[in-house]
């Protein structure tokens, strides 16, 4: 039994990683996957948005409610002549699996597909309902994926009581570390605006990168005190200063900033927000307008069975003691964590992921779909959602 699962999970983490589905393309990876759950007696949903491809697969009824989520794309190789092996082509080499993807997240994808068969082939009448949630559009500007697809589900009463990510968790060693939360994100865009003008006779005061200089120290030294035993402070990150034509006489007209937050829960949005332009307006810049997009709300820590449940299961087939945190950057819970569902993320060692030569250990790629059949059996054992 495990020989053949082991060589299901590969097979279809192999073919699926051939498939050189860059976001927001999914080069057919859902319709390979819908024809495998769709056999495996699950019924299926496309919500196909903007150019974008989402599948929702369910079986069973009512609670408990378990949710799998991830995404078949994923971003770009980078220079191909920089990979060892070819980024499209999977490769085993010394006990690893390389290609792009491997690691986030078609194995996890793979192993997500392999665990819902034979869970359904061994408890055709389950109890409660298992489903899976993939889309083409994680790795982009997911404006047209899960964002959509949630609202959809809500509407159709079809939400979940818990989502189980497979998003590479891990650090070191397969199950050492669960994101059970994760930090929002901002991103933001301040515009001061001056006058263009020669530099042998511009006023220095209608120059907006000198009105500024102060501001920009400010903004790199703020400091916020809001982490708890969960999540760490919420930190801003300047990222881009753009200003000035190009030419060495002439001084600028604007000055844009480009900067990002990762808030954590004890931070809203509107709070700091409302902390910025403060402080903006403290450092009397100029002539200024400040953007402010939130492209994922801060979500966590989960509670209920479904963190216990994960751990337990860490535990038992790999013999480590996971680690609970909110660490990295944001992934698609950021969807559902926010509407009060426990959002657990376990997935492979993240070390390479966006890298060149991106990869999985062969042996945690094998473990993967017991780990997550084993996770949809105690989940749905229960008797109580949650």
């Amino acid at each position: 039994m495990a020989t053949t699962t082991h060589s299901k999970v590969r097979d279809l983490a192999q073919t699926l990683i051939a498939r050189r589905s860059v976001t927001p393309e999914d080069a057919g990876c859902l319709e390979l996957i819908g024809e495998r759950l769709r056999q495996a007696g699950m019924s299926l949903q496309r919500i196909d948005r903007g150019g974008v491809s989402n599948l929702f697969a369910h079986h069973g009824r009512g609670a408990p409610h378990l949710l799998l989520l991830g995404h078949t794309d994923v971003v770009p190789p980078g220079p191909e002549s920089a990979w060892q092996t070819p980024p499209f082509e999977p490769t085993e080499v010394g006990g690893e699996l390389i290609g792009r993807g491997a690691a986030d997240m078609k194995s996890s994808v793979a192993a997500f597909v392999v665990a819902l068969e034979q869970y359904l082939a061994d408890h055709p009448d389950h109890p409660g309902t298992v489903s899976l949630l993939l889309t083409s559009d994680e790795e982009g500007p997911a404006d047209h994926g899960v964002r959509i697809v949630v609202p959809e589900l809500q509407q159709q009463g079809l939400l979940p009581d818990a989502c189980l990510v497979g998003e590479p968790s891990s650090l070191k060693s397969l199950g050492d570390n669960l994101r059970i939360g994760r930090r929002g994100s901002i991103q933001a865009r301040l515009s001061i605006r001056g006058r263009q003008g020669h530099t042998a006779y511009a006023d220095p005061a209608d120059n907006p990168v000198h009105r500024a200089g102060a501001l920009l120290a400010a903004l790199g030294q703020l400091d916020f005190d809001d982490g708890d035993d969960y999540f760490p402070p919420t930190r801003l990150q300047i990222s881009n200063v753009q200003a000035g034509t190009g030419a060495e006489n002439v001084t600028p007209g604007e000055l844009v900033v480009l900067f990002n937050l990762r808030n954590n829960p004890n931070s809203t949005a509107d709070v700091l927000e409302a902390r910025l332009r403060e402080l903006i307006d403290q450092h009397q810049p100029g002539d200024w307008t400040l953007d402010w997009r939130v492209s994922g709300e801060p979500f966590g820590p989960a509670t209920g069975a479904l963190p216990a449940i994960a751990a337990e299961v860490c535990r038992q087939q790999l013999g480590v003691s996971a680690r609970l945190d909110t660490g990295g950057g944001t992934s698609d819970g950021r969807f559902f964590g926010p509407l009060g569902i426990p959002v657990v993320e376990l997935g492979p060692v993240n070390a390479t992921i966006h890298q060149v030569d991106e990869r999985i250990n062969l042996n945690d790629l094998d473990a993967l779909p017991g780990l997550y059949q084993a996770i949809i059996e105690a989940f749905l054992a229960q008797s109580e959602p949650g």
